[in-house]
């Protein structure tokens, strides 16, 4: 047995063929430039509904981080006694997905800090996407970002698109699902998540998790790596350099 399939051992991760990796704020920072894009949404939502409320993009995202959009207009809609039916929820799901997406193909740059470790934990383990987010946002990022060719539309989970009824993370349907479609058991998969609802996804569906703070703001910190160690995550790192070397040598 080598070294480091040892030290994989030790850490309960021996098996693992395949890196399970949320996209939006963990393989690029996209959190903030998203809610700069979703705000200009919601507020117009709130607007056209007779709401005064208004929010900002930093204030929209530290209460709503890790909700989808349908849930944030739900949660919206019932503070603020807003009676909303399907169609409409869909039709301003569709809005702010196709201003979010236009926005983070406009900003998004290819970051070699991700692209080194991305490639080389390639050589050695599969890699898939599973994301809360729409296929469409996902494709552009993957796009602009330069990581389209480490992650083919096939290996490509969206809780929003993939799945026969939306259903976002912090159920568990999404990880269960690509599980399933990769074929693989929960000890063969390591999920690597940067947000509360994503690590609790991953927890639910058993597949061990790594909390990555990589784009995590420095005084968010703190906080973050405290919420991730309480739902359960195995180890959390502050790059994708450190998963390179907390991971070393094949399967």
């Amino acid at each position: 047995m080598t070294s480091s399939h040892a030290a994989r051992e030790a850490a309960g991760l021996a098996a693992v063929r395949v890196l399970l990796c949320d996209a939006d704020g963990n393989l690029f920072p996209s959190e903030e430039p998203a809610f700069e894009a979703s705000v200009v949404v919601t507020n117009q939502f709130l607007a056209e509904h007779s709401v005064n409320r208004r929010y900002g993009a930093e204030e929209l995202r530290l209460a709503t981080t890790g909700m989808s959009y349908r849930k944030i207009l739900l949660a919206l809609a019932q503070q603020h006694h807003i009676g909303l039916t399907a169609d409409s929820v869909e039709e301003w799901v569709s809005v702010e997905k196709e201003a979010v997406t236009q926005h983070l193909a406009a900003v998004l740059r290819p970051d070699r800090e991700v692209l080194g470790p991305l490639a080389e934990l390639a050589l050695n383990f599969g890699l898939a996407a599973v994301s809360s987010s729409a296929d469409s946002r996902i494709e552009a990022c993957f796009e602009v970002t330069g990581m389209a060719t480490h992650f083919p539309a096939a290996r490509r989970f969206s809780a929003e698109d993939s799945l026969p009824v939306p259903i976002s993370k912090p159920d568990p349907a999404i990880y269960r699902y690509a599980g399933e479609r990769l074929g693989i058991g929960p000890a063969e998969g390591l999920a690597i998540e940067d947000s509360v609802t994503g690590a609790t996804s991953a927890v639910a569906a058993g597949f061990p998790t790594i909390g990555n703070l990589q784009f995590v703001q420095h005084d968010e910190r703190p906080a973050r790596r405290a919420a991730l160690e309480e739902v359960g995550v195995a180890a959390v790192v502050t790059s994708w350099r450190a998963i390179v070397e907390l991971l070393p040598g094949a399967p």
